[in-house]
């Protein structure tokens, strides 16, 4: 893959490889030479050798081929008419040089980890292998948020401030605590007590009519040591008092969650890529955004759909719509019970004119085996009224921080258990928390996007969304995925389409061992890992290998930093946990304590 002008200036002292076969005669430009970040992996595979007497980029550019030359050959003296001369004189312009300082890791400085002047390390990755590498670079400090000094007309000073909060709207979720719960005679809420009726089940089921069989139980959290099927979703209890998603007032069961578990007829787990069926308490990474939390209640509601609709998008979206019909059955009750409030939690959507406007991307699955998601319902995390995003082509949809934090997103995608991003996590998205609430960021709002199957789709998709970066004339964005593999394509063209209109782009996926990149291109090269296997695997542990506070806070700070022009240093070649624990320290994080669960093979 040949580099382009626009990147050969940052690889003038890397090693000249003709990309492809070259004839005798041919001046020599940046069209014929070999992406030296792709040298190490052509290497490994045994594709290149570099040698010692092999010249530079910038020794071989303008020069004449003397004679025919193959791919991936190192270009030497022999081969061109003239070596150019390189003058010291004439560096790389400051704008464009990369200047990066190692640091040794037993030697930490940094004085604070937020917003000072001090230095800091960031965790970055290249494009085919997500990792954590040290680089010391200053946090931004007083260049975001902070007063801007202005000429007036009469030639005084005068100070403005930036980054005035300025409401747009206001969400408070009260959270209602609830101390139990059984399936019994009735549906109703008293005293702390969810009651379900045990004869719900039977209209449930006649909400679609590929799901064969439902039934429900209760899960103390003190009894989770038993088997469960493959876990579908993590949903919450959430309902409208008052307003439209994004406002107003929504009520939140505290204590408890529903869990969707499902197979077919024939026994089949309703899976995709890895299965989470097994016991509970050792299937689900508890306290995990998506997940349970420790002290939850857990009401179970198991699915058995038509044979061989496992793998279709109708089959487990049956599963999905009879459940939120007990859901919506309990809501009901939700929303008159007055019960004991816990927490009441304030949303606001803000606008902090001034400071650099960022978006967050979400890339959804929309693959059309299973890969769906139901946007804007009527209720919060519902599924009536809403919309699926491959029913809407994929295309980027913008919502409001609040109206995420409403529970605008439904999760119906069954990949991987551990890398699966379940309907309580967009209730409670780190990433979308920690970036509305930074008061040096002016976060305009969070864009859905989904995965198509096809590669021309995902190519259509991915420049809608780049139009629409370049229209919003953002400072940076941050682009995430759940999964890996095929939705990788997509992932990296996002990435492409922000970094080539110049807008500072930070990446946040699965890689590890198993998920490693196939694809990349120049401007992935600020990438945050979400890995917590040791292995590096999709280890079947649902809710495992997602954003946490520590992924956002990680990927928050080094957006920043690379929105002040830091420049990057490439990253180590492999995943490393104790460089992301490195920067977890000096962020002031909780060390990532990778789970042991083995390897899928």
């Amino acid at each position: 893959m040949s580099i382009t002008k626009e990147t050969v200036k940052a690889h003038l002292k890397d090693p000249a490889i003709f990309c492809c076969r070259r004839t005798k005669g041919l001046v020599i430009s940046e069209a014929d030479l070999e992406d030296p970040t792709l040298f190490d992996d052509m290497q490994d595979a045994g594709l290149l050798t570099l040698q010692d007497d092999g010249l530079t980029i910038e020794q071989v550019l303008g020069s004449t081929l003397l004679h025919d030359v193959e791919a991936l050959t190192p270009i030497t003296a022999a081969d061109i008419d003239a070596v150019q001369n390189v003058s010291v004189s004439n560096p790389v312009p400051v704008s464009e040089e990369v200047t990066i300082k190692k640091i040794d890791a037993a030697v930490p400085r940094i004085k604070t980890t937020q917003g000072s002047d001090g230095m800091i390390h960031i965790e970055i990755g290249k494009a085919n292998a997500i990792e954590g590498l040290k680089v010391d670079v200053p946090v931004l400090g007083n260049t975001i948020g902070q007063p801007a000094i202005n000429t007036s007309t009469e030639g005084e000073k005068k100070q403005d401030t930036v980054g005035t909060k300025r409401v747009i709207r206001t969400l408070v979720k009260k959270h209602i605590k609830i101390t139990d719960a059984e399936i019994g005679d009735e549906t109703s809420i008293k005293d702390g007590k969810i009651t379900i009726d045990k004869h719900i089940v039977d209209k449930a089921v006649k909400e679609d009519p590929l799901c064969i069989s439902l039934t429900l139980d209760v899960i103390h959290p003190d009894k989770r040591h038993v088997y469960t099927d493959t876990i579908m979703d993590v949903c919450p209890i959430a309902t409208k008092v008052e307003g439209e998603l994004g406002e107003g007032i929504t009520k939140v069961a505290d204590g408890v969650v529903f869990m969707l578990t499902g197979i077919d007829e024939d026994g089949v787990q309703i899976h995709e890529f890895g299965s989470s069926e097994g016991y509970l308490d050792e299937k689900m990474f508890f306290g995990h955004p998506g997940c349970a939390d420790k002290n939850d209640i857990i009401i179970r509601c198991h699915a058995v759909i038509k044979r061989k609709m496992g793998m279709t998008r109708p089959g487990p979206f049956a599963a999905h719509k009879c459940q939120d019909y007990i859901i919506q059955a309990v809501r009901n009750q939700l929303k008159t019970y007055e019960g004991e409030v816990v927490r009441e939690e304030t949303c606001e959507d803000i606008r902090r004119s001034g400071n650099p406007r960022v978006v967050l991307v979400k890339e959804i699955m929309g693959q059309g085996a299973m890969h769906d998601n139901v946007i804007c319902p009527n209720e919060p995390c519902g599924i009536m009224g809403g919309q699926k995003n491959v029913d809407c082509g994929n295309v980027p949809i913008m919502l409001t921080p609040n109206q995420v934090r409403d529970g605008s997103i439904h999760a119906l995608t069954c990949i991987g258990p551990a890398t699966k991003e379940m309907t309580r996590h967009y209730i409670r998205e780190p990433l979308v928390e920690g970036l509305a609430s930074d008061s040096e960021l002016d976060l305009i709002g969070v864009i859905f996007v989904g995965s198509p199957q096809v590669n021309d789709e995902k190519l259509w998709v991915s420049e809608r969304l780049g139009s629409l970066l370049e229209a919003l004339d953002i400072g940076g964005c941050i682009i995430t995925t759940e999964g890996f593999g095929n939705n990788h394509i997509d992932f990296i063209q996002h990435i492409g389409q922000a970094g080539k209109r110049g807008i500072p782009v930070v990446g946040v996926s699965f890689c590890a061992y198993q998920g490693q990149l196939v694809v990349g291109n120049t401007y992935a090269d600020a990438m945050i890992e979400e890995n917590m296997d040791q292995g590096g695997f999709e280890n079947n542990v649902a809710g495992c290998s997602c954003v946490t506070k520590e992924v956002a806070t990680r990927a928050i700070q080094m957006l920043k930093n690379k929105m002040a022009g830091v420049p990057i240093e490439k990253a180590p070649k492999k995943w490393n946990n104790d460089v992301i624990n490195h920067n977890n320290k000096l962020l002031g994080l909780p060390e990532t304590k990778l789970v042991d669960v083995g390897v899928l093979h």
